[in-house]
C-alpha cells in the first residue's frame, strides 16, 4: 500500500495514464481510424470513382453527381464532420469521467491526502489529455487537409462549410483544448458527473454555434461593384448582393484567401476561452480545498 501511495504521490501523470488508458486508446483509435479512412479514399476508392465517372460521363449528370456524393465526397465529408465536432466528446469526457467522476466518488480527495496537492492533481489531469489532444489533433488536421485537397474536382464541400472550415486548421485543436477546460470547470462547479457531462457538451455546442454564426464577421469582407451584372469567381464565400443607389450592382464576399485570417481569429477566440476556463477551474479548486 505504501509503495502504491508513494508512486501516486511522485508520479500523478502516470496515474492519470493508468486510470484513463481506455480513453487514450479510444482517442488513438479514433485518430488512426479517420486517417486510415482518408488514405483508403484517396489511394484506393478514388480510382474506381474516376473510372465510374468516365463510364457514365455520356449519361445523365445525376449519375456522376451520385457517384461523387456516395463514393468520395460524401465519406470525406463525414471525416471532416467527425474531425470538427469531436470536441463534444472531449467535453463530455472531461466533465463526466476525467474530473466529475473522481470528485463525485471521492477519489480526488483521497489523492489530496496522500501528498498530491489539489493544484498538482489538476495539472496532471489536464496536461496528459491536453498533450494527447494536441498531438492527435494536429496529425488529424494535416491528414484531412491532404485528403480534402487531393481530389478537389470530386469534392462538393466548400471551404466555408462549417465542418470543413474547422477541420482544415488549428481550430480543431483549439476546440478540443477548450472542451477539456470547459468540461473541467463544469465538473468542479457541479456536484455530479452526469450533469457535468451534459452541461459541458451543451456549453461547447453553444460556443461553436455562436462562433459559426458570427464567423463571416470575424474579418472584413471584400465589396465589388459594377455597372452591369457580374458573376463572382469560384471559391468565394458570398455574403450579400444587390443594386446600388445609382443602379449598379454590388456583391460582398470573402475570397478563398480569407480562410486563414478568419480561421486564425476564431482559433484565437477559442483559445482565449480555454485559458479563461482553465484559470477559473484552478480558482474554483483552490477555494473548494481551502
Amino acid at each position: 500500500m505504501n509503495g502504491t501511495t508513494t508512486a501516486a504521490r511522485a508520479r500523478p501523470a502516470r496515474t492519470v495514464l493508468r486510470v484513463h488508458r481506455t480513453a487514450l486508446i479510444v482517442w488513438g483509435a479514433f485518430v488512426a481510424g479517420l486517417i486510415g479512412w482518408l488514405v483508403w479514399l484517396n489511394e484506393v476508392t478514388v480510382d474506381s470513382v474516376r473510372a465510374a465517372e468516365a463510364e457514365c460521363s455520356r449519361g445523365p449528370w445525376t449519375c456522376v453527381d451520385l457517384i461523387e456524393a456516395l463514393s468520395y465526397s460524401g465519406p470525406t465529408g463525414y471525416v471532416g464532420f467527425l474531425t470538427c465536432y469531436g470536441f463534444l466528446a472531449v467535453a463530455a469526457f472531461a466533465g463526466g469521467s476525467l474530473i466529475g467522476r473522481e470528485l463525485e466518488s471521492g477519489t480526488a480527495r483521497l489523492a489530496w491526502t496522500q501528498g498530491v496537492t489539489p493544484a498538482r492533481w489538476l495539472t496532471a489531469k489536464l496536461a496528459v489529455p491536453a498533450l494527447a489532444l494536441v498531438v492527435g489533433g494536429t496529425v488529424l488536421v494535416l491528414a484531412f487537409r491532404w485528403g480534402w485537397a487531393a481530389n478537389r474536382d470530386l469534392m462538393g464541400d466548400h471551404w466555408a462549410f462549417a465542418d470543413v472550415f474547422v477541420a482544415r486548421g488549428p481550430a480543431t485543436v483549439a476546440y478540443a483544448l477548450c472542451a477539456l477546460a470547459v468540461g473541467t470547470l463544469t465538473a468542479l462547479l457541479l456536484p455530479r458527473a452526469l450533469p457535468a457531462l451534459a452541461v459541458s457538451a451543451a456549453a461547447m455546442w453553444l460556443l461553436n454555434l455562436v462562433l459559426e454564426r458570427c464567423r463571416a464577421s470575424l474579418w472584413p469582407t471584400v465589396t465589388r461593384t459594377s455597372p452591369k451584372r457580374f458573376e463572382l469567381p469560384d471559391g468565394v464565400w458570398q455574403q450579400g448582393a444587390g443594386r446600388t443607389g445609382t443602379g449598379g450592382h454590388y456583391a460582398t464576399y470573402h475570397p478563398a484567401s480569407h480562410f486563414w485570417p478568419l480561421h486564425l481569429v476564431e482559433t484565437g477566440i477559442v483559445l482565449a476561452v480555454a485559458v479563461l476556463a482553465t484559470a477559473a477551474a484552478f480558482t474554483v479548486l483552490r477555494r473548494r480545498t481551502a
